[in-house]
């Protein structure tokens, strides 16, 4: 006996009718096949348009998508998570959505909370690579996998590795109508008493109309009562970018051959009862599509399905079809093998006979209401699916998700984007991009960097060399005239500014105070006390909170060295109270923030105020920065429990649209960093947790599931777009994976134990 279905409420998401196009014909017809087959559920549409204005869409639509608009995507996302929906079935084709080879879908998929099944129209075998991109993360966000093709199949497991166990192969939808002879239909259309052929859908050039009308002198010329019907309007996107010009084209060739009163051509988008009489009025369908990946066709499925004997060309979805003498292939644009095989099947009434009975057999399996209770079955399986994720997820929530092993510490590509001068700032690729020069903001990030690896077992000799650079590099880079640092500097060793900025500046004294307290040279400690001295007043003019911010965590290494500094603890006492009075000026209920706008770098700011309200024994200091940091993080998390930092292509004004990308590594560097801090503050392990999931946002745990940390070259890609990582790797990104790398591996081997202890709690719980 079957189980009660748990599913009431089912949204399609796709093309809809009256939007002419092959997905919107799907899209409504898998509805109304469920809805049918199911009356207990609720099915509702949520249409993408591509035009400008509005289609009239039936009452069964509930929401509409702008094809181009990426908030509207976001918007569709939150009135489907709201709808109480159990499941969302995506129709997906990659010319139906906006962005890069239809990119904005997945804004829309990572915002669900609603389990999706994605049926796939089209599966490439030679994808560009955003085409690639697009589809490894329809994959990763989907909970089944429709195909209509054993070939879909195939390919969606060699080329983009989808997992064998997400797809189900479903047959493509097809009417239930009875297998009658065509001349039941042909006086209908005024075709009495002649031969008929047949093609239909929207027109466009791949369609390869053309050479059927270059074939029909020959079979007119033995069967002069021969009519080729071609049945469709223009396509619309056809119909905006060239007009009709290959529908007048073709009656041209029509014209040309001599056989325009053998063509019939009837522009128009026709509904569902006429096609199925004009499909009935057949004696032959003809498909003579021009290339192989075409995954699936409508057209053929539904003529097949009517018990026509079909001629195609060996597109993928034909090729499966009309094996076992279900149909006739024949080459691509052969216009004599089409006409060869048409004049036989003419002759031949029997034959044509048997081999439109072998179709119409299978098409039994095919007709709407089994494929709907095909989808259903994945609807149900997707939901189950959902609901275990969603345990897992709760238990990740609580008890955080498995970590990633830590990778090895691999500085080869540091040592690559290095050379005596210092570390240059941007890669194409992995390869130093020399027209950028160097910078003083990474060279104190890689000074850092030196200065906690060379307290690692594993770290390198290599290391204290590297450390006198970067060090060397920021007394350069220090005017002592303006007490101020340069920042930019060209590959030819003349400096491009007159000034850095004020977290330039900041940034310099935090790795001064890092080198003074963990630098792995003395060389380096030397020139660090000394600059440190030099530089840190100016900071008390400074306006920009990060630059204090940084200060105050250089500040706070440097007085674990030197404790009794006067000038540094009243620069510390100065820096703090402005960071906590625009805290209080701002903070609030729902917006625990030191400022209006989260930007850049933003967990800096609570992390100054944690190591510095903890090592002055000031508490109200100290719970300032800790409600901060978690407002952060729970900001920063998204529903699957991922990091999902705010992005730099707009960043997040309070009460204002967030961005989510693109995504910086260094907003998960300072997220490792901040986090670690409240945790050697409070030894509660919920923050060692919330390091743990920052880091392995650099692993593959973030909202596109891709690795942007290379172990081969040791680098980091430059970022996360909405739709691909940046694949150069340049210095902020590679020190940011680095420092965290680092970061983690002291705190672990501070406490030997809690590695193991925080694994074995996410296999156990």
């Amino acid at each position: 006996m079957k189980t009660k279905s748990s599913i009431r409420k089912i949204a399609f998401l796709g093309d809809y009718l009256p939007r002419k196009c092959g997905i919107a014909t799907f899209t409504s017809d898998l509805l109304e096949a469920v809805a049918a087959r199911h009356p207990e559920c609720q099915c509702f549409a949520t249409p993408v348009n591509d035009i400008e204005g509005y289609y009239r869409y039936p009452e069964v639509v509930r929401f509409e998508i702008e094809e181009q608009d990426l908030d509207s995507y976001r918007r569709a996302a939150d009135f489907l998570n709201s709808s109480d929906s159990d499941v969302v079935s995506v129709q997906h084709e990659f010319g139906i959505f906006g962005g890069p080879a239809g990119s904005h879908l997945l804004t829309l998929l990572r915002e669900l909370t609603v389990p999706v099944v994605t049926t796939l129209h089209t599966v490439l075998l030679t994808p560009n690579a955003d085409q690639f991109r697009v589809m490894q993360q329809l994959i990763a966000h989907s909970a089944r996998l429709v195909v209509m093709t054993e070939r879909g199949r195939t390919i969606l497991q060699e080329v983009y590795r989808a997992p064998a166990a997400k797809i189900d192969l479903i047959p493509h939808g097809i009417p239930d109508v009875p297998f009658v002879a065509p001349d039941v239909y042909k006086d209908k259309f005024g075709v009495g008493g002649k031969k008929v052929l047949l093609t239909f859908g929207l027109l466009s050039p791949n369609k390869g109309i053309e050479h059927v009308l270059n074939a029909l002198p020959s079979i007119a010329a033995e069967f002069p009562e021969v009519v080729y019907i071609v049945l469709g309007a223009t396509h619309p996107n056809e119909l905006r970018t060239r007009g009709e010009s290959y529908r007048l084209g073709l009656e041209a060739i029509a014209r040309n051959n001599g056989v325009e009163d053998n063509v019939i051509f009837h522009n128009r988008f026709v509904d569902l009862n006429e096609l199925t009489e004009f499909i009935g009025a057949a004696d032959l369908y003809v498909t003579p599509y021009l290339g192989e990946a075409q995954s699936t066709s409508g057209t053929l499925a539904y003529a097949f399905g009517a018990g026509k004997a079909v001629i195609s060309t060996p597109y993928w979805h034909a090729t499966e079809l009309l094996r076992d003498w279900r149909g006739v292939l024949v080459p691509f644009a052969d216009p004599k093998a089409i006409a060869h095989e048409v004049r036989g099947l003419l002759r031949d009434g029997a034959r044509r006979s048997a081999m439109g009975a072998n179709a119409y057999k299978l098409g039994r399996k095919m007709i709407w209401s089994n494929t709907a209770g095909l989808y259903f079955d994945s609807f149900e399986l997707a939901r189950r699916q959902k609901a275990a994720e969603s345990r897992e997820s709760a238990a990740a929530a609580q008890f955080g998700h498995r970590p990633h092993e830590s990778p090895e510490l691999n500085l080869n590509h540091l040592y690559h984007m290095t050379d005596s001068t210092g570390m240059f700032q941007h890669a194409n690729l992995t390869e130093p991009n020399l027209a950028e020069g160097y910078c003083t903001d990474d060279n104190a990030r890689a000074l850092v960097l030196a200065s906690l690896a060379g307290q690692l077992e594993e770290a390198p000799k290599r290391i204290r060399s590297l450390a006198t650079t970067y060090a060397a590099f920021l007394d350069y880079a220090f005017n002592p005239k303006t007490a101020r640092f340069h920042n930019f500097l060209g590959v030819d060793r003349q400096w491009l500014d007159i000034q850095g900025s004020e977290d330039c500046h900041g940034r310099a004294i935090w790795a001064l105070g890092a080198a003074m307290e963990r630098s792995p040279h003395w060389s380096s400690r030397i020139m660090a006390k000394r600059l440190f001295a030099q530089a840190l007043p100016a900071v008390v003019d400074f306006t920009s909170p990060r630059a204090w911010a940084f200060s105050l965590i250089g500040i706070h290494e440097y007085l674990r060295h030197l404790k009794g500094d006067c000038p540094a603890s009243d620069v510390r006492e100065d820096l703090t109270e402005k960071l906590v009075t625009i805290f209080d000026k701002v903070a609030e209920p729902g917006w625990v923030w030191f400022e209006e706008g989260l930007t850049y770098d933003n967990a800096k700011l609570p992390h100054a105020l944690i190591v510095s309200g903890r090592a002055t024994g000031q508490s109200a200091v100290f719970e300032r920065g800790m409600r901060a940091l978690r407002w952060l993080v729970g900001v920063q998390t998204s529903r699957q429990g991922r990091l999902r930092p705010i992005g730099s292509n707009g960043f997040y004004r309070r009460n204002g649209p967030r961005a989510d990308f693109d995504q910086q590594p260094i907003e998960a560097q300072s997220t490792v960093s901040a986090c670690l801090a409240a945790f050697q503050a409070t030894s509660d392990l919920w923050w060692y947790d919330q390091a743990q999931r920052a880091f392995d946002w650099f692993l593959g745990w973030n909202d596109l599931s891709q690795e942007l940390y290379c172990p081969q070259t040791g680098g980091c890609s430059d970022g996360l777009h909405i739709d691909r990582s940046n694949e150069n790797q340049g210095a902020e990104s590679t020190l940011a994976f680095l420092l965290s790398l680092a970061e983690l591996k002291l705190v672990q081997s501070a406490a030997p134990g809690i590695r193991r202890d925080r694994l074995t709690a996410s296999i156990t719980q």
